[in-house]
């Protein structure tokens, strides 16, 4: 068995990639699923259609490097973290489509909840405030709005998970013995979890009125949890790794240590510090979550900065501005004009995540004069990018003791060499890309290897990790200083735009 097989359920598309002993990719499939945006602020995914995808995948991945199960030693997955699946168990059933992480709709819930204690009413225990973000507020949304479902889950007839869950569930077998766990990764994200005894508290179930049954038992991030089920191309191959997405790239980034980061630029982006197995609690607007539990080992935590969108603003520019034909042409229609020409987009679509958490915060371009033209809107986006991400650092370095001073990178936007190099400007920090990109899907492989002996120990990944290519800063610093103090005043132009009548 020479390969592992990771199964990467994201929010825009699902993949399969096989990766050898090297840490390099052999072979990827990969299939995007349908955004359905019912009304302003409702993001949702059709559960079956990704479950398909995922079957679908697995088999391109397989054919395109001429594999069989055979030759899989185990699998790994990761997962787009606090989009949530309700089903119904005995049927297999989602109750309503996936309410995608990047869903607002439960506002009301939030701020229901926050009448008691405020907005950091359970951030002691789980370390997160009450938000839109988590998985918590979906599932009470769907019990309180799909009809039946209140009392089908009090009866014991109802699931919830994350991705992971969901697709876990369903490779094990469904309705036919299927395995409902998940990893502390993913339930950290669910504002349900005790960081400390990684348990589900009762206390912050009954305040959210959603019944215990309903939630899949906690395990390690790597451990066999089961097989791929005889109806699968992959049958009896061990499934031995979960990490929500961003603790994998974590993962895959070898940043195994306190004081190790890294950023992902995906559809948001999404910087996580390891704090070791220390909780550290944020004073300056970051979460408190888990990076990973290796098996019987001590949980490993991390501070994380979480940005709404990023990648999906270039997406936006793509599908409904119509500027790019594609996300790839951005960094040459960028490159058309020496700088932003005054313009500043703060892409505010779900409200600002951290470190601000301000739901009533939306989108905004400023700046304009006849002067701008679609170059400079399009280096705005991209300047963006850098811009949110600066100010997760600056809230990095201050709670964490040791100010970082390297920053690893990994996602889609990292083929963009002129946005790393604005980001290292502005940052003032040096900017890494290491040669596999793929470091999500890689570090649910690495859980998945490890559990079963593929790798021996975290020496062994870390031997896998080379820099492809590392960014200097190289701006002057009274230029830093004046486009920073100008992005602070566009971020306060997006505030307080949402109220009673505005959505």
């Amino acid at each position: 068995m020479r390969y592992v097989i990771a199964i990467d359920q994201g929010t825009t598309s699902s993949r399969a990639i096989v990766f050898d002993h090297a840490g390099t990719v052999i072979s990827v499939g990969q299939k995007e699923h349908a955004q359905l945006l019912p009304r302003a602020g409702w993001v949702e995914h059709d559960p079956r259609e990704i479950w398909g995808n995922v079957r679908e995948v697995i088999g391109q991945a397989l054919s395109r490097a001429s594999l069989t199960r055979h030759d899989i030693a185990a699998i790994g997955i990761t997962n787009q973290r606090e989009t949530t699946v309700v089903w119904d168990k005995t049927t297999g059933t989602p109750v309503y489509n996936a309410i995608v992480w990047q869903d607002t709709r439960t506002q009301p819930i939030v701020d229901r909840l926050a009448l008691d204690g405020g907005v950091n009413r359970f951030a002691q225990t789980t370390g997160l405030p009450l938000s839109t973000y988590f998985a918590g507020t979906k599932i009470a949304w769907i019990l309180e709005n799909v009809e039946g479902t209140r009392e089908r889950a009090e009866a014991g007839e109802l699931l919830f998970g994350t991705t992971d869950t969901w697709v876990l569930w369903n490779l094990t077998g469904g309705v036919r013995g299927g395995v409902h766990v998940t990893d502390v990764t993913n339930a950290s994200r669910t504002m349900f979890l005790d960081l400390q005894t990684l348990t589900w508290d009762d206390d912050i179930l009954h305040a959210f009125n959603v019944p215990k049954s309903m939630l899949p038992e906690v395990r390690s991030s790597s451990e066999v949890y089961g097989t791929a089920h005889s109806s699968s191309l992959l049958r009896e191959v061990p499934i031995s790794g979960i990490l929500g997405d961003q603790q994998a790239a974590t993962f895959g980034q070898v940043a195994f240590e306190a004081g190790d980061a890294k950023n992902t630029y995906g559809t948001g982006n999404f910087l996580v510090f390891n704090t070791g197995t220390e909780i550290v609690r944020s004073e300056h607007g970051l979460l408190t979550t888990i990076a990973y539990k290796l098996g019987e080992g001590e949980t490993h935590y991390a501070l994380e900065g979480s940005i709404a969108v990023t990648g999906s603003l270039i997406q936006w520019l793509r599908d409904n501005l119509g500027i790019i034909g594609s996300a790839a042409e951005v960094e040459a229609l960028s490159l058309t004009v020496d700088d932003n020409g005054g313009a500043y987009f703060v892409p505010a679509f779900s409200g600002l995540f951290a470190p601000h958490w301000r739901a009533d915060a939306r989108g905004a371009l400023v700046g304009l004069t006849r002067f701008v033209n679609k170059g400079h809107i399009a280096r705005a986006a991209l300047e963006s990018i850098a811009f949110q991400t600066r100010e997760v650092l600056d809230a990095v370095n201050a709670d964490s003791a040791v100010p970082l001073t390297e920053l690893k990178v990994d996602g889609g936007a990292t083929a963009n060499d002129t946005m790393l190099q604005f980001q290292a400007d502005i940052l003032n920090v040096t900017v890494v890309r290491p040669v596999v990109g793929e470091t999500t899907a890689l570090g649910a492989a690495y859980a998945a290897g490890l559990a079963v002996g593929f790798w021996n120990d975290l020496d062994d990944l870390r031997a896998n990790w080379h820099e492809d290519r590392r960014w200097e800063p190289e701006m002057d610093a009274d230029v830093r200083d004046r486009l920073n103090r100008n992005w602070n005043k566009a971020v306060t132009k997006t505030l307080g735009w949402v109220d009673a009548d505005v959505t």
